[in-house]
């Protein structure tokens, strides 16, 4: 078995050759025994994998790369201990939801063997509800697609600096006008929420759209159902609020128009699911109102797609004004707390207000609130407290 292995591994570490390291790879501890790194599909988990095992000063054979996607084994633990019997040191488990029971066979490895085990998976990976607690023994870091800072600096082959949220809000006009100054922001902007929050843009652009739809019906059509309970006569139904969601205006959704609209009748915690398993797969980012708490069966503030990148691949008519605010909120809530606002159109880190709104937005519905700002569309240097929108995409 480990001779199998060893020779799929041996061709994933020629075929990535991708030499660009994601923000997170600075950002990630290595140390502890158990690592689990779950995000959507397409934002690069496989790839920081083979990097980091590649880079890993040992010898080939005391670092193994398993993808429960291509090989079928029986049991992890048993393939880990002879892993172990013969000195093996680090072991990565790519594509774990794809095993079945993968929490327990996690849970004996982590208990009987001295293994660095790393694991990959799914959004829609619950860790913290895992049969075999493994909430108490892994540490779990989330990734996300390319911020706008990481697009630019693939396309144009350099480094740069990303900005904490608090430099942003108190020196926009010097950051923007030093960033002006060297790229032409506004046509990668454009490329980028068409086409740049996923990685593998830059493997074959031309066929980008087509590979990111076919991309999110296998991660509805089978990642949704390989972890949740879900009937597969209820993938229709998924695709279809996906169509839904994509088509409307940010503002606070009609529940029973989606009922209506899915075929549903009166089923609202079919409906409240069904939002929980796409928000969970990252394919909707489903936000509710810091009042409302965050049971899945309250109702959202809004409703939005993961990415702007979904819009031009899922749907064929989008709002302006959804693509603006589906962009901020993918780049805030990587860091920040994010959520809907009685003024305004969000309310980060329990602190700031945002407006978002196009080059001639006005203060007029948050005037009188405290740390408030306008974030434009359409605008390359802002003043005072009008921020360009472009350049939350530098916050990671």
């Amino acid at each position: 078995m480990l001779d199998e292995i060893r020779d799929f591994q041996r061709k994933i570490f020629s075929k990535h050759n991708f030499t660009y390291k994601r923000y997170f790879y600075y950002k990630i501890n290595l140390k502890p025994k158990l690592i689990g790194i779950v995000g959507a599909r397409g934002v690069g988990k496989t790839t920081f994998l083979v990097q980091y095992l590649k880079e890993l000063d040992l010898p080939f054979s005391q670092k193994l790369y398993i993808s429960a996607d291509a090989i079928t084994i029986p049991s992890l633990f048993e393939v880990a201990e002879i892993f172990a019997k013969e000195d093996g040191k680090v072991l990565i488990i790519d594509e774990i939801h794809k095993y079945q029971n993968f929490e327990l066979e996690l849970k004996k490895i982590y208990d009987i063997l001295d293994l660095k085990v790393i694991f990959s998976g799914s959004s829609a990976l619950q860790i913290d509800n895992a049969k075999a607690d493994l909430s108490r023994r892994a540490i779990v870091y989330h990734f996300e697609g390319l911020s706008f800072r990481e697009f630019i600096e693939l396309n144009n082959d350099v480094k740069l600096s990303a900005f904490s949220l608090e430099q942003i809000l108190s020196d926009h006009v010097n950051i923007a006008y030093d960033l002006l100054d060297k790229f032409n922001l506004r046509l990668s902007y454009k490329e980028y929420i068409q086409s740049g929050y996923y990685p593998f843009y830059f493997e074959d652009k031309e066929s980008y759209l087509l590979r990111l739809h076919e991309t999110i019906n296998t991660v509805i059509e089978i990642d949704i159902p390989s972890v949740f309970p879900i009937e597969y006569s209820n993938v229709v139904n998924l695709k279809k609020l996906v169509r839904l969601v994509c088509q409307s205006l940010p503002f606070t959704p009609n529940i029973q128009e989606l009922l209506v609209k899915m075929d549903m009748k009166e089923n609202y915690k079919g409906l409240y699911r069904f939002l929980e398993y796409l928000h969970k797969a990252k394919v909707l980012h489903v936000m509710r109102a810091k009042t409302k708490g965050d049971s899945i069966f309250t109702k959202p503030e809004k409703i939005y797609l993961s990415n702007t990148n979904l819009h031009y691949a899922y749907c064929h008519e989008f709002e302006i004004g959804t693509i603006r605010e589906t962009f901020f909120a993918s780049m805030l809530r990587v860091e920040h707390s994010l959520v809907g606002a009685k003024k305004g159109d969000f309310f980060v880190d329990d602190t700031y207000t945002f407006e978002i709104g196009g080059k001639s937005k006005k203060y007029k519905q948050i005037q009188d609130l405290p740390n408030s700002f306008i974030v434009s569309d359409d605008l390359e240097i802002g003043s005072g407290n009008k921020i360009p929108l472009w350049l939350f995409g530098f916050l990671y």
